[in-house]
Parts: structure tokens; sequence; C-alpha cells
């Protein structure tokens, strides 16, 4: 199966959001086990069964240490005893030592859910708190902090007891202990209440003249990847990719630990706190649910748009989360901490399946984070996990799109003639497939202004794209399409590929960028990013790239290499490729016209290249012919085959298999001269 893993985006994070409505559809699939370690040869034909360990259907919860507590023994909310201690020496003397506890809810069991729905309304409540106060609890005191819901500025309801709110008065002890003081949680809000809390209490939030929330991410406006950590610890030394070209930072427990005592603190320390409880993937046999406990509105109506948003049947039940996000990211990590290297730190720990942000309020990082946690939890299924967009004909034939910015991918695959199964995040299993500047009176955004950042972003749901298809899945992709802007004008409008091509080629994920700004840059720079993704993906490329070629052999789906760069020269001789040129490719891709067509191999890279392809001019097929000087073409050709060359030297030692022939396969397949 195909399908989303999570909801629309606009290009990825945002500061410029949507409302949205929740989408009630759900899928029923069955996964069945594939060669997750691509133990498998091209040169039989066939694939080998892999060994893999046993992974049960249901992700385990998050494991917190220290005995368990009667549910009585937590205090959750106002109808609580007060706390005795009236001093700061007394409150410490009751304190111990102890990690958080576990919620009462047991993992997600039949008989658990039913039980939990037997429950009062008031009661069910009741344990939502406790599950949110165990998710804030610090780790060196007994329990989580006391908490209430609703907005502690709305005087009308402070004092309004029902089983919906428990509003009572704070405690009078003038202490700043956390754990002395009621955390007000806004849980689940709609975007029209987050609209309002936004515009109320965010200083720099508007309106603007499309009904779209405007907000500012602070000094922030992108993803600070140099100041991402992950937890390094006996299992993750093994399983992640680590070392040179890999965006996997090391930190270690203690660390983590230290900066989510930070993070925990910080949002206990104040009057409210916005909690989201949703999913993310479309499967519900491989639903994962997250919880994001933030500062700010606009972080949780961002997350509302990206994520699944559960039905009120489904929140009933939702439990313990099987991750949790703290973002306090208005607050910095201590620069003095180990393995800190600025205010902003972004840690991910696999093991708790907990994510703390400090120091940034980019709203993509916590999007961007999640991606992370499917990239790893996801193979450990059998399910790959792609950085690419799909889409869908009518007669059911699905598409996917790899591409970095600037290579189509968006414009490609967002195509009026077909469904829009997603644009950036996907899973493939065994079954189916921030910052604006307006117009101070109108309202209206200026999409050209710079003074910010050219990192603007847009946010909304999926739902709001007219031909979006509901819900994001579909059935195994026919084609796969590798994009790249090539713009030193040597690599083909379009080439079929082979297995170890498609392999190859998805590892090195390339493209390259035009000459800029900065003085004495005249020709263009290649950039790589292994698998479309590299910031984002955990495990060593190439058992994503294994995990796509046994897919794609399995459902008999095609791989292409489609240049949307330059044609009869590099940047700043030659000329772009038109755009009704490509999506003249790509319809003959769908429609499987160019799988009918006469071929021809080039020199140096070996691809593919058809003959003809109609709507195209033939000369610009081999781009050879659309060169004045043939020698400049030549040279130029060899001197991108010797930058992929060199860019996957950091790959070629690491061997797939138990023979590594899988490895010497897919080196073949690059650029040789």
């Amino acid at each position: 199966m195909w399908r989303l893993m999570m909801d629309g985006d606009g290009r990825g994070s945002c500061l410029f959001c949507l409302a949205g409505r929740a989408p009630t559809a759900s899928v029923e699939v069955d996964l069945k086990a594939m060669a997750g370690n691509g133990e498998f040869s091209f040169a039989h034909g066939g694939a080998k069964s892999a060994t893999a360990a046993a992974v049960p259907n249901g992700l385990p919860k998050i494991q917190t240490r220290g005995e368990k507590k009667p549910e009585n023994g937590i205090c959750h909310d106002d109808s609580a005893p007060p706390v005795k201690a009236k001093t700061i020496d007394e409150l410490h003397s009751l304190q111990k030592k102890r990690s958080a506890p576990t919620t009462p809810i047991k993992d997600g069991s039949q008989q658990s859910s039913a039980a939990f729905a037997a429950i009062s309304e008031e009661d069910r409540q009741k344990l939502q708190l406790q599950s949110i106060s165990a998710s804030l609890a610090s780790l060196t005191r007994e329990t989580g902090p006391k908490v209430v819901r609703g907005d502690p500025a709305r005087k009308a309801e402070a004092t309004k007891v029902n089983a919906e709110h428990h509003h009572y008065p704070t405690p009078t002890i003038s202490v700043s202990d956390s754990s002395l003081k009621f955390t007000h949680v806004l849980y689940n809000l709609s975007p029209a209440e987050l609209y309002e809390q936004a515009i109320k209490y965010e200083k720099g939030s508007f309106i603007t003249s499309t009904g779209a929330l405007a907000t500012m991410s602070g000094a922030k406006t992108g993803r600070s990847p140099r100041d991402k950590r992950v937890v390094k610890d006996e299992t993750t030394a093994n399983e992640l990719w680590w070392g040179k070209g890999s965006p996997n930072i090391e930190m270690d427990e203690h660390t983590f630990l230290v900066n989510r005592e930070r993070a925990v603190d910080y949002l206990n320390s104040l009057d409210k706190v916005f909690v989201n409880d949703q999913f993310l993937n479309w499967d519900p046999e491989h639903r994962i649910k997250v919880r994001i406990v933030s500062a700010r509105a606009y972080h949780s109506l961002f997350m509302h748009n990206m994520c699944i948003r559960p039905t009120p049947e489904e929140l009933e039940d939702f439990g313990t989360p099987d991750f949790t996000i703290y973002n306090a990211g208005q607050f910095a990590c201590n620069r003095y901490t180990h393995y800190m290297t600025s205010s902003t730190s972004i840690d991910l720990n696999l093991a708790r399946k907990e994510m703390v942000i400090l120091g940034t309020q980019y709203a993509g990082e916590m999007k961007k984070g999640l991606f992370s946690v499917m990239h790893y939890l996801m193979p450990k299924r059998n399910i790959l996990s792609l950085h690419s967009g799909s889409n869908m004909g009518k007669d059911g034939d699905v598409a996917l799109f790899f591409g970095l910015s600037g290579t189509g991918k968006t414009t490609l695959s967002t195509d009026h003639n077909r469904l829009l199964i997603g644009d950036d995040e996907h899973c493939w299993s065994e079954n189916v497939l921030e910052n604006i500047v307006f117009d101070e009176h109108t309202r209206e955004v200026d999409y050209s202004d710079k003074s910010v950042t050219e990192n603007t972003r847009a946010s909304y749901p999926i739902e709001y794209i007219p031909n979006a298809k509901l819900p994001c899945v579909g059935p195994h992709p026919k084609n796969v399409i590798l994009l790249a802007c090539d713009a030193f004008g040597v690599l083909p409008p379009v080439s079929k590929l082979t297995l170890p091509q498609t392999m190859y080629h998805f590892i090195s994920g390339y493209t390259a960028l035009v000459a800029g700004t900065e003085e004495g840059v005249k020709e263009p720079q290649a950039t790589f990013s292994a698998c479309f993704g590299a910031a984002f993906i955990m495990l060593h490329p190439t058992k994503y790239a294994a995990m796509l070629a046994e897919k794609m052999q399995s459902h008999g789906a095609t791989g292409w290499l489609v240049n949307t760069g330059w044609s009869g020269g590099r940047y700043g001789v030659g000329k772009r490729i038109k755009l009704a040129y490509t999506r003249k490719i790509i319809d003959a891709i769908h429609s499987g016209s160019l799988l009918k067509v006469n071929y021809k191999k080039t020199d140096v890279f070996g691809l593919e290249i058809p003959t003809e392809i109609e709507g195209v001019p033939p000369e610009i097929l081999d781009p050879i012919n659309t060169w004045a000087e043939k020698e400049d073409y030549k040279e130029t050709l060899l001197k991108l085959a010797g930058l992929f060359r060199k860019n996957f030297e950091v790959f070629a030692n690491y061997k797939i298999g138990q023979d590594g022939n899988l490895t010497d396969e897919i080196l073949a397949a690059g650029p040789n001269f």
C-alpha cells in the first residue's frame, strides 16, 4: 500500500497556517513481511528471504523507570488534596528522585479499550489529564504537575465545575516550584480557538486577506540541522547511520535528560500549554500515536494541519502516546551543557520515544523530527518510508516523485489530471501504497519580499486541495521518477533506469544549484542528498535503497531519471528545459507509452534514452545534440561524472547482504569512464 505518512502541507514547515476539519475516513489493510535488509540479487531475478527480527504490530510504549503508582497517588486535577508543604525545604523533604510514573492507561489491548469505553465521561477526562500529567512529569519528582483543562484567562469559567472542565482556585503557596501550581492544558483546540489564542497572546500574529494565520518564528526562520542531536546508545550505535555524511549527530542519555528536564520545567512554569494528540500514518494497523506539548498556538495549529486528526471516538481511546514532543522552543538550551554548540538544540531519544526542542520556534522542526522517527520505525516493520511526492491516475496507476528543492517535485506531482496522494512524506507497505511580509492594511501577502526570510512557508490540510485523494492511500506505484535539475546541462531530459541504476541515483540524490550572488561563483554547484532527504533519514542510505528496489522488483515498477534543468549548455549558456516538454515526458510515463518506444544508450552514465516522445522535439532527448561545442559537452559530462563518483565514495564500502554482491551491482550502475 502506498500512503501518506502525515497530512498535507505547502512545501513543509510553516508560519502561514490554514484551518481544517478532521478527516474521518479510514483504511483497512493487511501487511505482510518483506525483505527489509535488501538481501536479494538482480542477477538471479528473484528476491531472497531476509532475516529480520520480529516486530509486534503495535509500537512499544515509552518505558519509564520507577514503581507503578496507584491511581489515587497521582495529583492530576484540582479535586486532589492540597500540597501540604509550606516551604521549599518541606517540599524537598517530601520529594523522591524517581522518574515519571507510567500512565494508568494500558497498552492498546481490547480489554483496556473496553474498560476505557465503559467508564463515565468525567472519569475518562480524569484519565486523560493523568496521561498528560505523566507526559509533563519531571524525572526528579514523584508525580507529574497538576493539570486542568481550559484557558486560565477566561475568568468566567475560573470557578466553573463540570465533567468537561475542572477549574479550581490555584493554591496560594508562593513558591516557584511547578509541583505547587496548576498548569492549564488547552487540549486539541479547534483551528478557530487556536486563531483566537494566537491573535490575543502571540505578538506579530495576524489574519491575512485569505483567512490564513500569519505569524513569526523568531530568529530561526528555517531548520537547524547542525543543532539536531540523536541519543547514541547500545541499540542505536549499531542500527543508525553515523559518521561522515550522516545527519545523525550523537549525544548521550544524560545530556538528553538534562535538556528534557529544562524543557519540561519551562513548560510547567507556564500558565497554560497546548497539547495535541494526533496520529501519524493513514494505515490504522501501523498508526503512531503522537503527543505534542507546546507553548504557542501557532505550533499547535501547525501540527493540527500536519498530522492526522483523530475523530472524537478515536480520541476517547487515545490513551498513552507512542511518541511525545516537548516544544519549549522559546526557551534556550544551556550552552555549557555537553554536546551543545549553540542556544538551540533539537534532541531525539528513540529509546524513550521523545523529542525535545529548545531555542528555536521554527515549526518545521516538529514535522521533520517526526519524519525522522518514521524513517526509523517504519523499516523495522518492513515498510519503506520516503521523502517524495505521489499521485494517482484515473485508472489507479500511482507514480512516485523524488527530488530536492527546485527540481519540480511539487509542480509535477500536483497534476490536475491526477489525484494527489501527497507531496512530501510517504510509506510504501506490502499491500498498497513560516515567515511572511504582508500589507498592513489589506493583509495581502507579498511573496516576493525577502526582508524577513526567503523561506516563506504555508501549511494547510490536504483536503483543501481540490484533487486530493482521501484517504491518502493508493495501489503500488507503477513508476518511480527521480527528478534532477541539472544545471550542468549534460543529463538527458528523461532516461529509463535499471534497478541498480535506480538504487545508485536514489542513493546519490543529485541536483545542481545555479550560480549564486557570491562574487567569483560562475559555475553550477552539484549537491547530493542521500535518498533525496539525507537530513531526515536514520539508517544507512543503502538500506532504504535496497527496500525500494525490492518493492519495485516485486511489483513491476519502472525507474526513471528526469532532468528538469538545462539543455544546450550549462546554466548561463543553455536554456532550462521547458516545463511543457517535461509535462509531456511525465504524461508519457504515466500512460505507459514511453515503454514502447526505441531507446539508445549514452556514454559515461550508460543511460537508456528514448529516441522520440510525442510533443517533445527529438533533438533535445540526447543532450549532446543541443550543445554547439561538442568538446565542451564531453568535458562537462566527465566533470559531473567525477562529482558523482566522489560523492559515492562514502557509500562504496558499505556491504548490503551477506555476500555484498548488491553493493557491487550498485557501484557498477554508476558512471563509467
